[in-house]
């Protein structure tokens, strides 16, 4: 996104968050939007806090801000610096406002999600809607795989964006219009609106159906993946796919059954292991259980 901007408009700094510790020496490491300003020579500046930020803000002289990513509340003090401040958003607000948009629409088996580029104010993500693009869920697609494609979306977006706003021909719409012209409901809103991911949410409910499980899988691939335990060992599971339960008579896979079903289970992940099928998973612990 950064890329995309700096090809078209000048971008007088970069705002991002500090190094942190990361790794297993826990050695202080920059973020990428830092790395990769660095590399096109732009200003970068890392407060560790936004609201004593404003006048080193307002001294940079911007005609407006892109916000994508961030991790911190933008407080209104820095918004009201420019006419407008630019939000990149992975949904089809105002459906799915919050930090965990991509993994809550697969794991609520959604089949359409899209990008929406707004126009940020004071609440979470409630500003008015400068441009909205749908795209299709792909039923296997992961977290992972949804984050990487929507992203490059939303990059070409901010840029449309940013060249209307340039122009003169940038329209603003509340989405309060948005939802009326849509017929979505203030109960959907509220049903769908998303938090960051707590440790009970990746644990894996074997009561629920097995396309539930399926899509819960998938929202969390590649991390930080969902959990269970097989056999009594503690087992993160990669990929996932529902099979009934007649298909598992001659199954060379571990699987788990379901309230409908089966899920058995692709991919894994067992302790101090790196990745395996889930073939190998289970020979292996044939092995341990016959040795």
């Amino acid at each position: 996104m950064l890329d995309a901007a700096a090809a078209r408009h000048e971008v007088v700094a970069v705002v991002t968050q500090p190094d942190r510790p990361a790794g297993r020496g826990h050695k202080l490491a920059a973020t990428p939007v830092k790395r990769a300003a660095h590399e096109q020579g732009l200003r970068v500046l890392t407060p560790e806090k936004l609201k004593p930020f404003v006048d080193e803000a307002r001294a940079l002289g911007a005609d407006a801000f892109v916000v994508a990513s961030y991790g911190k509340i933008v407080p209104q003090a820095l918004l009201d610096l420019v006419p407008v401040a630019f939000n990149v958003h992975p949904s089809l607000l105002p459906l799915y406002r919050g930090s965990t948009p991509l993994q809550s629409a697969i794991r609520d088996g959604r089949t359409e999600t899209g990008v929406t580029i707004i126009a940020m104010d004071a609440g979470m993500d409630t500003g008015d809607v400068l441009l909205q693009e749908r795209t299709p869920l792909g039923a296997t697609e992961t977290y992972g795989e949804l984050h990487d494609r929507l992203a490059e979306r939303g990059a070409a977006m901010v840029v449309k964006a940013l060249d209307r706003y340039a122009a003169g021909t940038l329209e603003r719409k509340p989405q309060t219009v948005v939802a009326r012209e849509r017929g979505i409901s203030g109960a959907e809103i509220a049903r769908t609106a998303t938090r960051p991911l707590r440790k009970d949410d990746l644990v894996v409910d074997w009561s629920r159906p097995a396309a539930e499980v399926v899509n819960l899988v998938r929202a969390l691939a590649p991390q930080p993946l969902a959990r269970t335990e097989y056999d009594g060992e503690p087992l993160k599971l990669v990929a996932a796919h529902a099979a009934s339960r007649d298909d598992l008579a001659d199954a060379r896979l571990p699987y788990h059954t379901t309230s409908d079903g089966a899920v058995v289970f692709d991919r894994v992940i067992a302790p101090n292991r790196g990745p395996m099928s889930g073939e190998a998973y289970a020979q292996r612990r044939f092995a341990e259980v016959s040795s």
